[in-house]
């Protein structure tokens, strides 16, 4: 099976100097749900966006068996939706309906078909009876939900979420974690919540300081407390 991502030495600094990704190499093959672990400041972030297109590495990075450089991004990014940490970054319509309908009418998609991915959506992500709630409205987890309705909408190929559980309860999290696991796609999620990563997450790549330290089955690597307390994760 050939990998849906494949990244071979791949580089990021910001044009301050910081060098955020240092030389990191990893596959990921499709419809797996993939962890990518680490403290405040491993470089998580950065590699996500960098995966996203957002940010374009150096090194090589292939998705789809096509190199993602700046001539082929943008095509690429219509297979590739991301997750943002904090759900306000994705919601910017007067209602729920808005925001989850916006990626399908922007790929230019008839209004029937629109009307098909929001009603999927919103049934997916438990939302409804939502349509025309003010999303500014919303609680904090039912604002989550609702951000993961507005690319669950788009049916990417891969879902890239940034700490998804981020300033949830634990209920809250964990009915986050279930959504995520119930998704049929590629997923990859970037976060240091071992808890969600132990219940979600097969595999699992470790961060620290912009170097990848370690990767493999998630019940290895976080058997591993001398690693995760080397990373800073315990």
């Amino acid at each position: 099976m050939n990998p849906i991502i494949e990244a071979n030495n791949l580089s990021y600094s910001y044009p301050d100097g910081t060098k955020a990704i240092k030389g990191v190499s990893f596959k990921v093959y499709r419809d797996k749900c993939i962890a990518i672990i680490g403290s405040n400041g491993a470089g998580k972030s950065t590699l996500l966006l960098n995966l996203s297109g957002i940010l374009l590495p150096s090194g090589e990075l292939t998705l789809f068996g096509v190199k993602l450089e700046r001539g082929t991004a943008k095509e690429l990014r219509r297979k590739i939706a991301v997750v943002f940490q904090n759900p306000d970054d994705q919601l910017f319509c007067n209602t729920v309906y808005e925001d989850i309908a916006f990626g399908p009418v922007n790929y230019g998609l008839d209004n029937e078909e629109v009307e098909i991915r929001v009603g999927r959506a919103l049934k997916k992500l438990k939302l409804e009876g939502y349509e025309n709630r003010n999303p500014y409205h919303l609680s904090y987890g039912e604002k989550k939900r609702a951000s993961i309705a507005t690319v669950y909408s788009m049916d990417p190929e891969i879902y890239l979420f940034d700490e998804p559980t981020a300033n949830l309860d634990p209920r809250g999290g964990r009915e986050i974690a279930g959504l995520i696991s119930e998704i049929n796609k590629t997923r990859i999620v970037v976060t240091h919540d071992l808890d969600f990563v132990k219940s979600t997450c097969s595999y699992t790549i470790v961060l620290n300081r912009g170097v990848k330290e370690a990767e493999g089955k998630t019940e290895e690597i976080l058997s591993n407390k001398e690693l995760l307390y080397r990373c800073r994760l315990l």
